[in-house]
């Protein structure tokens, strides 16, 4: 198998992988410098960087290299006393190069004017934009022109179709507060675990639309993710600059790793944030 080719094929399916490569070797190894092996992830490869206990690290490394999008540098000393059980005696140094190589998928729930000018900045700065809405009006190319792709269904559908969405941004923005809470609702019980979650919203909407799926069931674990308000503190009000606060967090979570918390990154109280409503 091409691995590169394997590469194009993964990323016009929308699905992660990473490349891991032999950049240095020392002393006997079975493994020699630039072979690589290719990280699906649904944990299957391809190639090869020596086989073995050495091969399942690696493995291990590029399926978190592909959760957290950040390369690694692995250093392995293959003797018998770091490696007891594997009957390695070579006594040879390898580093292995781990690149994730993923493309970060945005979902917007809702279609309205919010939701087009954040998929506008996000496509820019290299997000998969999916625009879903229960509303087909609201879930067009045309209205979204800037979406990779839009969805018409129902918000338990429109969930159900994401998760358990570990490594994608998702945002709820719809029409109204009950409609925002039905989602979050459904994301909840479809298992979906965003890497980042956010709402639009004020402080007082974040206790009313909480406090109603608590009655639901909904545990604190899950609502202690969801960002609301959304976005970093940027004394954003129009559509366009709202967009720019929510894609500027988004990317902060993406490259600094400040994720599943459900807080503000920078300490600020939430009522002090963007993406107010």
């Amino acid at each position: 198998m091409n691995l590169y080719e394997e590469i194009v094929r993964l990323q016009k399916a929308g699905e992660p992988c990473a490349l891991c490569t032999i950049v240095r070797t020392q002393g006997s190894t079975p493994g020699k410098e630039r072979m690589k092996m290719l990280v699906r992830a649904d944990g299957s490869f391809a190639g090869t960087v020596g086989g073995g206990c050495l091969e399942a690290e690696v493995l291990e490394a590029a399926l978190e290299s592909m959760r957290d999008e950040r390369p690694r540098n692995l250093r392995f000393s293959l003797n018998e006393r770091d490696y007891p059980d594997s009957g390695l005696l070579c006594g040879g140094q390898v580093e292995i190069f781990v690149e994730p190589i993923t493309e970060p998928r945005l979902t917007l729930f809702g279609g309205g004017h919010v939701s087009a000018a954040i998929a506008r900045v996000a496509r820019s700065i290299g997000f998969h934009v999916t625009v879903v809405d229960d509303r087909a009006p609201f879930a067009t190319r045309e209205r979204h022109p800037d979406a990779h792709e839009t969805r018409v269904g129902s918000f338990d559908e429109l969930a159900r179709a994401i998760a358990p969405a570990e490594g994608e941004y998702v945002v709820v923005v719809t029409r109204g507060h009950d409609q925002d809470g039905d989602v979050l609702r459904a994301l909840h019980a479809s298992g979906c675990r965003p890497r980042w979650l956010g709402m639009i919203g004020s402080k007082a909407k974040r206790a009313q639309v909480f406090e109603q799926l608590r009655q639901d069931g909904v545990p604190d674990e899950f609502l202690a993710r969801v960002r609301t308000p959304m976005g970093l503190p940027i004394g954003a009000l129009s559509h366009e600059e709202i967009a720019v606060s929510v894609a500027a967090e988004m990317v902060q979570v993406r490259r600094l790793g400040r994720d599943g918390e459900g807080n503000a990154s920078d300490g600020l109280p939430a009522d002090a944030r963007a993406g107010a409503r």
